[in-house]
């Protein structure tokens, strides 16, 4: 097989699994906190010695070395529920992990748990800027989150949210439930801007998302192409020297 027929078959590799990244995005458009995923790529160039392209044509070897984050923030959708939170700008909600290790995200859906702890959907405890969980005694009512994170209740100021940030968001790991973790120090946030009775929701675009289905799809048909065309020449190739050969 002939370098023509690699570089079809290494863009056809990455076509695949940009695909599965577009697939993932769409299946999250609806997850609170949710952002989007997508590959880098690298070119190899090579001069192709196929007779079906003009001599000084050259094609490029595709090669993906990494898939990243759009850290962008999503829309802020008011819900008017006094548990949901969200954040403008900078930062992160600090969570304790079942590992015991400090999880980040900006997903703010959460509840009360059978304790009176602040816990994420899935049961994580929220957790405060002096790093403990936040619990609500049973006469506690009227919750109320400032904009600066603090919460106050009837019985007056409670505990204030643990909002961070980190150097380098690329190094964050994501898990489930719009999740990070990371082993980069967190900086606290001086001034988070929480807002309370809202939720991010994803910063997935539909319409983008869609687009690009399209345009990988057709990339992928057209790879099939190339090397169904190079197959061919190449069988020519043959017969014709099996034909030369027993003449």
């Amino acid at each position: 097989m002939e370098t023509t027929a690699y570089i079809a078959l290494s863009r056809q590799g990455t076509l695949r699994r940009e695909m599965s990244a577009i697939a993932n995005n769409l299946a999250n458009m609806n997850t609170t906190g949710y952002k989007s995923e997508r590959l880098m790529f690298v070119e190899h160039l090579e001069r192709s010695r196929s007779a079906d392209f003009i001599a000084d044509q050259r094609l490029a070897f595709v090669r993906d070395v990494a898939s990243f984050r759009d850290f962008e923030e999503g829309p802020i959708q008011q819900t008017g529920n006094p548990l949901d939170l969200a954040i403008h700008g900078d930062g992160y909600f600090a969570v304790r992990g079942e590992d015991g290790r400090d999880m980040y995200t900006r997903n703010g859906s959460f509840r009360l748990d059978n304790a009176g702890q602040l816990v994420t959907q899935s049961g994580l405890p929220v957790l405060s800027d002096g790093g403990a969980p936040i619990t609500f005694a049973q006469e506690d009512s009227t919750i109320t989150i400032s904009g600066d994170g603090t919460v106050s209740t009837n019985n007056g100021e409670l505990a204030k949210l643990r909002v961070v940030s980190f150097e380098n968001q690329h190094l964050m790991k994501p898990t489930a439930s719009s999740m990070f973790t990371t082993d980069q120090t967190p900086q606290t946030v001086d001034r988070p801007q929480v807002s309370q009775g809202s939720l991010e929701t994803s910063n997935v675009k539909a319409i983008l998302e869609l687009t690009r289905m399209i345009e990988v799809n057709r990339s992928y048909a057209s790879a099939k192409s190339l090397i169904d065309k190079e197959d061919e020449r190449i069988r020519k190739a043959v017969n014709e020297l099996a034909k030369t050969q027993n003449s």
